[in-house]
Formats: structure tokens, sequence, C-alpha cells
């Protein structure tokens, strides 16, 4: 049973930077794509960036130039660098498998508010 714990948001001014870190406990094989998910108040959950097995990543328009997506298969762990936020990238932000194959659990997520 894979389990993630989402960490690093926080509340951050426009312009701002975060980086938020998935710890995945269980094994996931590195050959499974990953993404990070955010989910605004009243919205859909939706797919912000993911990552495959040979470093092959995609992010949503909004965000390409701005968000960088890594991960680090030794540690089982998902990171989202998260620069020039603005305040439509409020959120709770998720990690979990992308592309085909179904999701594993959701975590509880970790809130980034962008707020002055």
């Amino acid at each position: 049973q894979v389990q993630f714990v989402e960490s690093g948001g926080g509340l951050v001014q426009p312009g701002g930077s975060l980086r938020l870190s998935c710890a995945a406990s269980g094994s996931i094989s590195s050959s499974i794509m990953m993404g990070w998910y955010c989910q605004a108040p009243g919205k859909q959950r939706e797919l912000v960036a993911s990552i495959g097995w040979i470093g092959n990543t995609y992010y949503k328009d909004s965000v390409k130039g701005r968000f960088a997506i890594s991960r680090d298969n030794a540690k089982n762990t998902l990171y989202l660098q998260m620069d020039s936020l603005k305040p439509k990238d409020t959120a709770v932000y998720y990690c979990n498998r992308a592309g085909t194959g179904g999701y594993y659990s959701w975590g509880q997520g970790t809130q980034v508010t962008v707020s002055s």
C-alpha cells in the first residue's frame, strides 16, 4: 500500500517561491509516471505537472516556466519547485501517479496560499 505525505506549502507573497516535497511510503517503481495535482476551492483536482521515468516532463500552460518537477527515485520522493507564484496558484497540492494505471490513495495534501 503506497501512501504519500506532502509538505512544503505555506503562505507566500506574489512573486515568491516554495518547494513542495512528496514522500512515498512503500516502493514505487521508477518507471511509473508521477505528478503533482492541485485543487482550488470549488474546483476539480487537476494535473499541474508530471515526470516520467526518463525525466520527460509535462506542465500545464499556466505554470510553464515557473514550476519545475523533479524526482529522487532512491528516496521515493517527488518535488515541485514553484517560483514567481501568483494568487491563482493558491490551492491544495497533492502528488500521485500520473498517466495510465489509476491512482494510489490520496494523501492530505499541502496548502499553498499566495497572497499579499
